[in-house]
């Protein structure tokens, strides 16, 4: 013991630490690959010098955010030798390969693509350099694939055999790769990357236009985000709703956990929005509820019934404040996105969507959302899934190595400290760049003939249409 911690404890707040620091960057750059990618194609398709000097500024946040996310994922995966080689040794034969494929397939093609993408534009002219902006978008989303798909076995086990070493041995790879909850993790996810990155556009671009509305670049970013949260936003919401009836399915525990139901209420689930869940005394306390919600969200059946915690031993909850929480932080800022998105709607249609300053703080406030939202469904989904790695089949307390709990704490002191340093010196960087206008990160080019006019710094906004 250390301190009251076990080392399976703090094992599991280290890789807890160090999968939220790495977590948030795959967010932002599979999102910010495709729109770079979209960036590109439009510029090349219209040679609207806007779209050109949007790309080159989004690019070099791209590289730092790529940059910061490879060294934390390296660091990340070191844990699965040192605190969890149990869990490496039983899973390794499925997740090994496929941790494999993803660097192959997916790593190697960002890698090997992104200098082209950053730096060789002039070089290799706009078809082979759009080409490997394309790719670079393609790897972010394989890579997505490959680590979704092993999380997603780990949720929802199948295609395996178990040797007589209590391995897990592939006997299926179709069936370990699209496993029940695959597909739908990897939609939920994908959005939700790609509403992370519109809302840091957006963020940013609101930011700017604050304080100057007739910003070219600015308007073209908070319009194309704006778009993107209008439309991306709704989509996301009925996916969230589609893996929660699948997560029902195959872990009725988390879900139960995730609404505070510790009992069954017959035919009339409610929705309870807010409370205190307590475990002791199995209810949740001070709660508010909508009768009838809960069977309509969780069944699409005003008349069903849902299983509580107490239809499952206690053994099998997972800690139920911390998922009945997170779980409600990623909903309300899911419906807090969609607010925007209407918000940007009603101002565009009145005309008003680059003259609209409390839509612009609004927006500016809302700039983390996809990252919180991000680490509060992961929490949810990861957290939920406890007392298990591989659900059912291998628990986490079996799953831990020969370690003391001095040298765990030790390590995550150590991390504590470096993360902060190094990734707040990252994060303040790129707060810097996000701090300029996208004019001036734009390099000077002689190109006459392949720009349109743009608009000129100092305008009548009466006279400009909308984006």
């Amino acid at each position: 013991m250390l301190d009251g911690f076990t080392a399976e404890t703090l094992a599991r707040v280290q890789f807890a630490f160090t999968v939220s620091f790495h977590i948030i960057f795959p967010a932002f750059s599979i999102g910010l690959a495709s729109y770079l990618a979209v960036l590109n194609g439009l510029w090349l398709a219209t040679r609207d010098r806007v779209y050109l000097n949007l790309f080159d500024y989004w690019k070099k946040i791209f590289a730092v955010a790529f940059g910061m996310g490879v060294v934390s994922g390296i660091v990340m995966s070191y844990q699965f030798g040192t605190n969890w080689a149990v869990f490496s040794d039983k899973a390794g034969p499925v997740i090994g390969p496929m941790l494999a494929y993803e660097v192959l397939s997916a790593f190697f093609l960002e890698a090997g693509f992104l200098g082209i993408m950053l730096f060789g534009r002039e070089k290799v002219g706009d078809g082979l350099h759009m080409l490997a902006t394309a790719l670079v978008a393609v790897g972010t989303l394989a890579s997505a694939f490959w680590i979704l798909s092993v999380n997603s076995w780990m949720q929802t086990p199948q295609g395996h055999a178990i040797n007589e070493a209590g391995q897990f041995v592939p006997a299926d790879w179709w069936a370990i790769v699209f496993n029940p909850s695959f597909p739908y993790r990897l939609v939920h996810m994908v959005l939700a990357a790609y509403l992370t990155t519109a809302f840091v556009v957006g963020a940013v671009s609101a930011f700017h236009l604050l304080r100057d509305r007739t910003d070219p670049e600015s308007r073209r970013g908070f319009s194309m985000a704006m778009w993107m949260a209008l439309l991306v936003t709704p989509i996301q919401i009925l996916a969230g709703d589609q893996h929660g009836l699948n997560t029902l399915e195959h872990q009725p525990v988390k879900v139960a956990a995730m609404e505070g139901h510790f009992r069954a209420e017959g035919d009339n689930q409610p929705l309870i929005l807010f409370g205190w869940p307590d475990v002791e005394e199995a209810e949740v306390k001070y709660s508010i509820e909508v009768p009838y919600l809960g069977s309509l969200i969780l069944k699409h059946d005003l008349h069903s019934q849902i299983q509580g915690l107490t239809e499952f031993p206690r053994s099998e909850w997972p800690p139920v404040p911390i998922v009945f929480w997170s779980f409600r932080v990623m909903v309300a800022l899911g419906f807090a996105m969609l607010g925007i998105g209407l918000w940007s709607a009603w101002a565009r249609w009145r005309g008003r969507l680059f003259d609209a300053p409390w839509l612009h703080r609004a927006a500016v406030v809302m700039g983390p959302s996809g990252f919180v939202a991000v680490l509060a469904g992961w929490i949810t989904t990861e957290v939920g899934r406890q007392p298990y790695t591989v659900y059912g089949l291998l628990r986490t307390s079996e799953s831990l190595s020969a370690v003391d709990a001095p040298a765990v704490g030790a390590s995550l002191l150590a991390f504590i400290v470096v993360y902060f340093f190094v990734f707040g010196a990252g994060t303040f960087y790129i707060l810097r760049m996000m701090g300029k206008r996208p004019a001036e990160h734009a390099p000077d080019r002689h190109d006459p003939g392949t720009s349109r006019p743009t608009l000129a710094p100092h305008f009548d906004p009466d006279v400009i249409p909308q984006e």
